[in-house]
């Protein structure tokens, strides 16, 4: 009898361990799966995953120009642009622009229409440090495109001051639209105007805080039709720089306009010579 019973002790002892190592693996698998799930930085940002909701986006498609390492992270050159094949008569309507270990991490919201003729839209960006900037681009018929880019950064931009004495906030537009415009072909248009993009988180030297102040809307219209818009934050540079492109049918006039957040505005006509 005292030999069966330590038998069963053993055969019970055998089964507790194995069923032990099984749940341990199970759980060093389930351990493991967990960041392939959120791999990617725009998996891990919050704003991010509000904006894509329940689509699966292409991984394909969008892409982002940044340097590996930026020196000065107050005025990082950025350009996102899209050259995946669309279905016919989508386009490329909307561009969000985030950093994912800024203050705040919008950076801009870029919405398009097809007198774009090109979705590739460039700016320069405040970076507080090291760390991924990502775009998604969404298309009129929903389809949603993802890149990111890590950005090595050795001064913060979003404390820095800006340095010397600033112009007037709104003044002096100046705006560039490539010559010689053919029907329906997208032209280059360079765009920008003064004003300091206080983030509302610097400090003077007494140690107050520098009140928030910056342009919010930027907005493009072609012959009265609205081509181009733009939503900018905190960690858009001062001084806002914006280039996008037109493909306007016919010639005429596109006018800018900029607003802050005081509801100041600033405005320029340009004249569009189209053969």
């Amino acid at each position: 009898m005292r030999s069966f019973r330590f038998a069963r002790q053993g055969i019970s002892r055998r089964r507790l361990l194995r069923d032990l190592i099984v749940a341990g693996a199970g759980f060093s698998l389930a351990v493991l799966a967990m960041p392939a799930l959120a791999s990617e930085a725009w998996q891990r940002l919050e704003v991010a995953q509000r904006l894509l909701g329940d689509s699966e986006p292409h991984t394909r498609g969008l892409t982002l120009d940044l340097p590996h390492v930026s020196e000065d992270g107050s005025a990082v050159p950025l350009t996102v642009s899209f050259d995946a094949e669309l279905e016919e008569g989508d386009y490329i309507e909307r561009i969000d622009l985030f950093a994912d270990a800024n203050p705040s991490p919008e950076i801009a919201t870029f919405r398009l229409t097809p007198l774009n003729g090109k979705p590739e839209v460039s700016t320069r960006v405040r970076l507080n440090e090291t760390q991924e900037v990502i775009a998604i681009a969404t298309s009129h018929q929903g389809e949603r495109y993802v890149a990111s880019r890590e950005v090595r950064i050795t001064v913060s931009g979003c404390l820095m001051r800006n340095g010397g004495e600033m112009p007037d906030p709104l003044s002096n537009p100046r705006v560039s639209v490539s010559s010689g415009l053919a029907a329906g072909e997208p032209g280059e248009v360079r765009t920008l105007i003064n004003h300091p993009m206080e983030t509302g988180l610097r400090e003077e030297d007494d140690g107050t805080t520098v009140p928030r102040h910056i342009i919010e809307r930027f907005s493009v219209s072609l012959n009265g039709d609205i081509a181009f818009e733009a939503e900018l934050h905190q960690s858009v540079s001062a001084n806002p720089y914006l280039r996008f492109f037109l493909a306007p049918q016919e010639s005429g006039e596109a006018e800018l306009t900029w607003q802050d957040d005081t509801g100041e505005t600033a405005r320029h006509v340009a004249e569009l010579d189209v053969s």
